[in-house]
């Protein structure tokens, strides 16, 4: 992690390949392309990482690191490109330095270049274009890992719809019910400890006999 304008670590360097590991096997999981939850565009908008370090930086490339006003000023550019007014327009100089709470002539210096921003400039701009806190100072692994995270935490949320939906519907089902309540990880588990087909064959029988009979004591 770094202090915005301080010194990178490698902390985030580090953790992008068991971040991405972990990304990759919840895809997997929930059967979303990897196309889709590494998409360089999206992750590029997400991190204002641009895309070629983001494609680098997947592939676990170095791939450089501008210097401070350089990321500011690149980060500050993509986000004048896709945050956009209501009716699909940039805004201007004059809205941003409003929204900012600065003069025209200081957004102005500081969208050129020509002026070094503060963390309360960069702190302004981030909330005037409703980015996170550090969006346009931090270093791109850590930008880029921030982003991942939050497509980590989409699919665990994705993930946690689907099982308490298959739960429910377990549920609803006589067997399923039975299933869950004695644990149908624990029936398959005894299930895969028997020695033959023959055997788990009976554990089928068993299992039929016992549905038939609930269905038949149902209302």
């Amino acid at each position: 992690m770094t202090d915005g304008f301080g010194t990178p670590g490698a902390t985030a360097t580090e953790a992008l390949p068991s971040l991405a590991a972990r990304v990759r096997t919840l895809a997997d999981r929930l059967g979303v392309p990897h196309s889709e939850v590494f998409d360089h565009a999206r992750l590029s908008a997400a991190s204002g990482v641009p895309e070629t370090v983001v494609r680098a930086l997947l592939s676990g490339r170095p791939a450089g690191e501008p210097d401070v006003q350089s990321r500011f000023l690149q980060r500050l550019g993509l986000l004048r490109r896709t945050r956009l007014r209501p009716d699909g327009r940039r805004y201007t100089q004059q809205e941003i330095a409003d929204g900012a709470g600065m003069s025209r002539q200081q957004a102005g210096a500081l969208i050129n270049g020509d002026r070094r921003p503060t963390m309360e400039h960069c702190d302004a701009l981030q909330r005037f274009f409703r980015v996170h806190a550090g969006f346009l100072t931090a270093e791109d692994p850590e930008a880029l890992a921030g982003a991942l995270q939050h497509t980590e935490q989409e699919l665990l949320q994705q993930l946690a719809d689907r099982e308490r939906e298959s739960t429910a519907e377990a549920a609803e089902d006589p067997l399923g019910r039975l299933l869950q309540d004695h644990g149908v990880r624990g029936i398959a588990w005894r299930a895969a400890q028997l020695p033959t087909d023959q055997h788990r064959d009976k554990v089928a029988e068993w299992l039929d006999m016992l549905l038939e009979n609930v269905r038949r004591t149902e209302p």
